[in-house]
């Protein structure tokens, strides 16, 4: 396929994609339908989470304030080098219950990660198809989509471990960096360090995102239409991606537009309910079916944007041909 000989717009799939959110979920107003594909978006998302955090401080000017923070750093450090000798005692003392209760704290956390990523990995291919079919099902996408849900499973298992992996290097490499520093006093190795550990994962964390991005909002549902492996959809995929790369940059780019958008109506929704909105968005499940309107607008944009890109790549070409005068 030639990309230079394809029209495709990041703009148009907003259209069809808002009137997709009012059939789908208003064509006609069903409440026991928006729970049934409420839950096939929470079980979509299980396991999803993000946070963040912020500081501040003030100086002073001269250079008594100087030495005064000065002062205050190597105090910093002095308290750190105690507190790593406390704990280093602590643990040496206690080995034989930190130990045993460590590796059933980490069994647990990797159980419910893997439990988590398999349930949300079914979960998207039930979403996807009650947003393709404008149907409420649970148990027929269920069954339907095992073999695909296993796919990506398994692909989503392997980024993550690629992830940590990555990431728990550079953070052991880091910390041992740190306790040599913070034993030798020098604070122009601990602020480097910090410094280059924080870049470092975020470098590392762009591709990441993408992959997983693009694997949510394309592979999927080339799965959905063509193939059950996802390595084998992604084979398909990379074609397309590798002569299209400024479009899909300017997509991600719109992507990040689109959320900006959709972030400030929820706050704005908050506000002007007092918070009461708020509240709702909080709770699992029904958090997720009073967002549903925004969910299945994001699915259905992407799934409009990449049908640009050929009839292979329609997952509503079924429902276009049914549509089609005879």
């Amino acid at each position: 396929m030639n990309g230079e000989q394809l029209y495709v717009s990041v703009v148009e799939p907003l259209g069809p994609a808002i009137e997709r959110v009012k059939t789908v979920l208003f064509r006609p107003f069903d409440l026991g339908k928006w729970f049934v594909i409420g839950f096939c978006a929470w079980l979509a998302q299980l396991g999803s989470a993000g946070g963040g955090g912020g500081g501040s401080g003030r100086g002073g000017s001269g250079g008594g304030g100087f030495r005064r923070r000065a002062f205050d750093f190597d105090d910093l450090l002095q308290r750190a080098r105690e507190g790593m000798a406390a704990a280093r005692e602590f643990v040496e003392a206690n080995l034989i219950w930190i130990v045993p209760l460590a590796i059933l704290g980490l069994t647990i956390m990797v159980g419910l990660w893997l439990l988590f990523t398999w349930l949300s990995s079914r979960g998207r291919f039930m979403f996807l198809h009650c947003v393709v079919e404008n149907k409420g099902e649970v148990v027929v996408p269920w069954h339907k989509f095992r073999e695909r849900g296993d796919s990506l499973f398994v692909f989503r298992i392997i980024l993550g471990l690629i992830g940590f992996v990555v990431v728990a290097a550079g953070l052991l490499a880091a910390s041992s960096c740190l306790i040599d520093a913070a034993t030798r006093g020098d604070a122009r190795t601990i602020i480097v360090t910090v410094v280059t550990v924080i870049l470092g994962i975020f470098l590392i964390s762009i591709p990441l995102l993408i992959v997983k991005k693009f694997t949510t909002d394309f592979v999927i549902p080339i799965m959905f239409l063509q193939t059950a492996s996802c390595t084998a959809a992604w084979r398909q995929f990379l074609p397309v991606l590798s002569a299209n790369i400024m479009r899909f940059l300017l997509y991600l780019l719109f992507q990040i537009v689109i959320g900006f958008t959709i972030g400030i109506l929820v706050v704005a929704t908050v506000c002007i309910t007092c918070c009461c909105a708020g509240c709702l968005f909080a709770l699992p499940y029904i958090g997720t079916v009073a967002m549903l309107p925004v969910l299945v607008f994001g699915r259905s944009y992407s799934l409009y944007y990449l049908r640009q890109y050929g009839p292979p790549f329609d997952v509503f070409r079924a429902e276009q041909q049914a549509a089609a005068p005879r």
